[in-house]
């Protein structure tokens, strides 16, 4: 069989978007690894690349402070609590792919999160996902001016 790694992403989303959702409500039953168990078993038959997923969902879930700082001088008008719940998530994952999952290309992390932000999000997330994330690289393929001798 082989990787469908558009279905992880999803897996990896309806992880993240509980862990959000549940973890607001402050609920303390939550866990996060029976969570991504249950979503992962309930594709077992469909996906191979459990390693992705689950690298993902932990990646984006430690490091999701450090992903919002990085977002919010992206979308300004925007914070990030504002956001809607399941375009933040699409962002954090796209975010974290961009910036830590170095065997993707940076065109198809975007592309893949647009997608889900499509069959995820409202009528313009997939506009502003693409929006802040093609924002993002820009800024990150764009070099720091250096300054200039003796200025």
């Amino acid at each position: 069989m082989a990787s469908n790694r558009h279905l992880g992403r999803i897996i990896a989303l309806q992880t993240l978007y509980e862990q959000d959702f549940r973890c607001d409500a402050k609920d303390p039953e939550f866990d996060l690894s029976e969570v991504l168990n249950r979503n992962i078993d309930r594709y077992k038959d469909m996906v191979d690349d459990i390693a992705f997923i689950e690298a993902l969902v932990k990646g984006v879930s430690e490091k999701a402070e450090e992903l919002d700082a990085t977002l919010q001088p992206v979308a300004p008008d925007w914070p990030i609590k504002d956001i809607a719940r399941m375009d933040r998530a699409v962002l954090r994952v796209g975010l974290y792919e961009l910036l830590y999952e170095k065997d993707v290309p940076p065109k198809v992390v975007i592309n893949e999160a647009v997608e889900l932000a499509k069959a995820f999000g409202g009528e313009n997330s997939s506009k502003f996902v693409n929006g802040v994330l093609g924002t993002v690289l820009r800024q990150r393929e764009t070099p720091e001016p250096t300054p200039e001798k003796g200025a």
